[in-house]
């Protein structure tokens, strides 16, 4: 297995799929294209309503915790439960995807996902719930998604096919988000009105929509991989292959430190809203939801453009990393709110560009143990980021705690963004044009593959 940067041996990498006219220049193509399969029409249609009840149920479960406990700590705590799981298994979660087919595998892990929501709305709205309950919960949720979601990752390509991937996890993240602004809104009025409960009660039921949409698949339309066999040394093979293609391994590095100190939001907007807002939970739900505007935009645009360049991925995570110090240090409730919808377009832009440029330059026997790499590194890095950025919130304050994650996220866009450039043959030219100076990156060189993903 070559340790260099695997441009001999790794796919092809992240090239448009816009279609060009006959005199070479891309046409403009829809947005929505992907939508028009209808395997993969039903898949997107169940996450909709799955994804909005999952939403729902993430604020409630926050919610709950701060209400039962008083402490930021505590909901890190949470965090880190749900995210724990991703960290120790992840990676044989990818072997097992990989060998399993992944239709029969995602009905399992969202039945499984489906009676944890049901469970913990009984005890809530029985009145028996405690903190530890939703530890517990939370933990649960955690191991299930370590199988489903490079189930998930993996099987979009299975629906759509190569030439429309890029497309469709956009369009897969646009879906999320936009979830993102319906679920924290129905859950704002449902915890304020009738308790969080009923939130938990309609994520259990919202799996229904995904699991029927899976049933009512036509198996002769999909795309199928061939599946790894069982094996000695396939966790092995599956490092390896990341470590040895520098387009993958820094930008699941970079997503790496931003998912474990940046993207921790439970915690940092609960403590805003508690301790410097001195709000409820309205104005809670309130940011996920102006958050959630900006990540739709965010993956909107990423599902017009048809390529996926590591230069947009640095620059983007550089860009969240600033908004979230300037949100740290601004003394006003309207201006914070505000300043959600720029975080979460770069949040969005990050996430689907590491993942779309990942999946994109990896060998499709491959893609479950790459992507629950990426899924264990991202989501993973949350057991240790959140506890810890929730003491340093509690000790020193919530803005002081924003801004330290901001600051790491800025600091490894920079440094990670300078090594692909090194690696990729550009170099950093300054000067001047109109009249205005401008800092771009030019070739020094193509180094094949990589050369282009950068």
């Amino acid at each position: 297995m070559s340790t260099g940067s695997g441009a001999h041996s790794a796919p092809a990498p992240a090239t448009p799929d816009t279609p060009e006219d006959p005199v070479g220049k891309p046409r403009r193509t829809s947005m929505f294209r992907s939508l028009r399969i209808r395997n993969y029409r039903l898949f997107f249609l169940g996450q909709v309503v799955s994804n909005t009840g999952t939403w729902m149920q993430r604020i409630a479960q926050d919610w709950l915790v701060l209400s039962l406990t008083g402490s930021a700590t505590a909901v890190g705590v949470t965090t880190a439960l749900q995210f724990l799981p991703m960290l120790l298994f992840g990676l044989y979660g990818g072997v097992l995807v990989d060998r399993l087919p992944k239709r029969p595998t995602l009905l399992v892990t969202q039945t499984a996902m489906a009676f944890t929501g049901l469970a913990l709305a009984f005890l809530t709205l029985s009145g028996h719930v405690e903190v530890w309950h939703v530890y517990l919960a939370a933990f649960a949720v955690g191991l299930a998604t370590v199988v489903d979601n490079p189930a998930r990752q993996s099987f979009v390509s299975e629906m759509v096919g190569p030439d429309q991937l890029q497309n469709a996890v956009s369009l897969n993240s646009a879906n999320f988000q936009s979830a993102r602004m319906i679920g924290p809104a129905v859950a704002g009025v449902l915890i304020t009105g009738v308790g969080t409960g009923w939130a938990f009660l309609l994520n259990g039921l919202s799996f229904v929509a995904p699991i029927v949409g899976l049933l009512l698949m036509r198996g002769r339309e999909l795309h199928p991989v061939e599946r790894a066999p069982r094996g000695k040394g396939q966790l092995r093979e599956g490092l390896a292959y990341v470590a040895g293609r520098p387009e993958l391994i820094w930008p699941i590095v970079l997503v790496g430190f931003i998912g474990t100190f940046a993207f921790n939001f439970p915690v940092y907007l609960s403590a805003f809203v508690d301790d410097v807002f001195r709000m409820g939970a309205g104005t809670y739900s309130l940011f996920n939801t102006l958050m959630a505007i900006g990540s739709v935009t965010g993956a909107l645009l990423a599902a017009r453009r048809g390529t996926a360049r590591l230069r947009v991925l640095s620059a983007a995570a550089l860009v969240f990393g600033t908004v979230e110090i300037v949100a740290a240090a601004t003394p006003w409730l309207w201006l914070f709110a505000l300043l959600m919808i720029p975080l979460g377009l770069c949040s969005m832009t990050v996430n689907v560009t590491a993942n779309t440029s990942i999946q994109m330059n990896t060998d499709p026997a491959m893609r479950g143990r790459v992507m629950a790499f990426y899924m264990m590194v991202f989501l993973g890095g949350s057991p240790v980021g959140a506890p810890l950025v929730g003491w340093i919130t509690d000790t020193y304050g919530a803005r002081i705690g924003l801004a330290a994650g901001g600051a790491v996220a800025a600091l490894a866009a920079i440094a990670i963004g300078l090594i692909l450039a090194r690696v990729g043959g550009l170099r950093l030219s300054v000067g001047w044009h109109a009249g205005h100076p401008r800092v771009r990156f030019v070739a020094r060189e193509r180094r094949d593959e990589l050369a282009t993903a950068v």
